[in-house]
């Protein structure tokens, strides 16, 4: 079972974590992320285990448990939906200024975008061309 931990002190290495959830059981692997630019932390992790009833009795104990001052949150971690991992080409927008909405692939996004005859309320801009196969400035 793959087990989402969530509310970790940001100093906890990976080996402790994986030395809290082995007090109930086997686990396969413990994983705190990190930020992919500083390295640091993100404050939360996931813990697999191969047994399900250990798993589950590790979610029920140690969910609220405090953690070097801090009341960690562990529950079961739900699989990704395919439609949770697409992501779009292009920005969104920003607000009252028409960008909103306007982003995405082939369209405007952030800052200049379609039908932008006013300027102080352009919005739009940017985006991907797939035709082109570059940005639209335009």
């Amino acid at each position: 079972m793959n087990i989402f931990v969530g509310s970790l002190p940001f100093r906890l290495e990976e080996a402790e974590l994986r030395e809290l959830f082995e007090a109930y059981g086997e686990v396969s692997s413990a994983r705190i992320i990190t930020d992919k630019f500083s390295g640091r932390s993100r404050g939360f992790g996931f813990v697999e285990m191969p047994d399900d009833v250990a798993a589950q009795k590790a979610i029920d104990e140690l969910n609220s448990a405090e953690v070097d001052g801090r009341a960690i949150v562990v529950n079961k971690s739900e699989e990704r939906k395919d439609s949770d991992r697409k992501r779009s080409f292009g920005g969104g927008g920003g607000g009252n200024r028409g960008g909103f909405d306007k982003g995405g692939y082939n369209k405007g996004g952030f800052g200049g975008g379609r039908d932008s005859g006013n300027r102080r309320n352009s919005g739009g801009g940017g985006g991907f061309n797939k035709e082109r196969g570059s940005r639209r400035d335009y």
